[in-house]
């Protein structure tokens, strides 16, 4: 019971800040929402349960691995603000440059249309879940609702009130996950107090099957890449910096919950498939307000990102069309096209494209930065 006030009570502590007018209003931290949405979208919520199964108790470990490759991949995207992105002119720049910089763009468009349809089937199958409702039709309703208003708004009105339905967003995620680690903190720090704890003693091995699974969780810690196409409303200097404090505030927060989340991996059933809804069932023993608690998480989650990524496809588009096609038509197209693979596709089948877009696309920016400096070398 104390665990549950905890939780509650830290959450709504955290929000003061999280959700202050002050800080909705400054544009540093408005340029770090969007790739900081993105980082911590579904990733939160099913990260755990999989890197239990993975991992066990070197989880952790295996966290903070995802997120040295993703701050590789950073590295390389911010390089590329920096260098690549100015040499990058409709009649001006390298060829080679040119087209991988098209190719790039392209694998991402793909991987953003997606990922919007799925982050917002995701949220109106977890809103819809409180009321009972779980059939797929229903499910797609929503979503397209969803999508064709978040479409509207971009389309009409810009970045500017896209950013105003991100932002309490991510200030209600942020609050809700300080939530839980405060618990998280509290339960394991007590039972640390008084000899309980204790770490499961299955052993997790290190097979391919163990290590394919790892590495197709970088897709959990993607969404970085958002910030190089916010270009159109804020500048180089301000992109780089955020980018980089987003991966760094998602890295402090991944770690610790995973690290406190770790005891808990005994509730896994072992071979059982895993939920979205498995991280209620792991962390039930905290107490009463885990269910609601993450259930709001879910929400704020996907909402979130999938404006992050909508954001980001509308300045990819102009990205892609070398500024012939607006930023406001570019998230008309991703709502239109989300529309359509929503009513088209299985988005868990789906998915899998998605995330092999973005290795695509993280691939061919770090071949990008390292060929720039490659013929920058060269120049000298």
């Amino acid at each position: 019971m104390m665990t549950s006030w905890i939780m509650v009570v830290g959450a709504i502590c955290v929000g003061c800040i999280t959700l202050s007018p002050w800080l909705l209003r400054n544009r540093a931290w408005r340029a770090t929402v969007t790739p900081l949405a993105s980082i911590i979208g579904s990733g939160f919520l099913v990260a755990g349960p999989i890197l239990g199964e993975a991992a066990g108790r070197l989880a952790v470990f295996a966290m903070l691995g995802l997120c040295g490759i993703a701050w590789l991949f950073g590295s390389a995207i911010r390089h590329n603000i920096r260098v690549a992105e100015p040499l990058i002119e409709p009649d001006g720049s390298p060829l080679w440059l040119e087209r991988m910089d098209k190719v790039s763009d392209l694998s991402l468009a793909f991987a953003y249309f997606i990922s919007v349809a799925y982050y917002l089937n995701l949220f109106a199958a977890f809103g819809l879940r409180i009321v009972g409702i779980s059939a797929e039709w229903p499910i797609k309703l929503v979503t397209i609702t969803v999508i064709a208003i978040l479409g509207a708004i971009g389309t009409l009105r810009g970045l500017r009130w896209l950013e105003n339905i991100e932002l309490p967003a991510v200030g209600l995620k942020l609050t809700l996950i300080a939530g839980l680690i405060m618990a998280l903190f509290w339960a394991v720090g007590g039972s640390v107090a008084d000899g309980s704890f204790v770490l499961s003693p299955e052993d997790h091995g290190t097979g391919m099957h163990e290590i394919s699974i790892l590495l197709g969780l970088v897709i959990l810690v993607q969404g970085f890449e958002t910030s190089r196409y916010l270009g159109h409303a804020y500048d180089t200097e301000l992109r780089i910096r955020t980018m980089r404090r987003a991966q760094i505030i998602a890295t402090i927060i991944y770690g610790l919950f995973i690290a406190l989340m770790t005891p808990y991996f005994q509730n896994l059933v072992p071979g059982a498939k895993i939920e979205e809804t498995a991280i209620i069932d792991i962390l039930a023993p905290l107490g009463w307000a885990v269910a609601p608690l993450v259930t709001l998480t879910a929400l704020a989650s996907q909402l979130s990102a999938a404006v992050a990524d909508m954001n980001g496809a509308g300045g990819l588009v102009r990205s892609a069309s070398s500024n012939r096609v607006s930023v406001k038509w570019g998230y008309a197209g991703t709502a239109t096209v989300a529309i359509a693979i929503t009513l088209a596709a299985n988005l868990f089948e789906i998915i899998v494209y998605a995330s092999k877009a973005f290795v695509l696309y993280y691939g061919l920016q770090s071949a990008t930065a390292r060929s720039e400096e490659h013929t920058s070398e060269l120049q000298s």
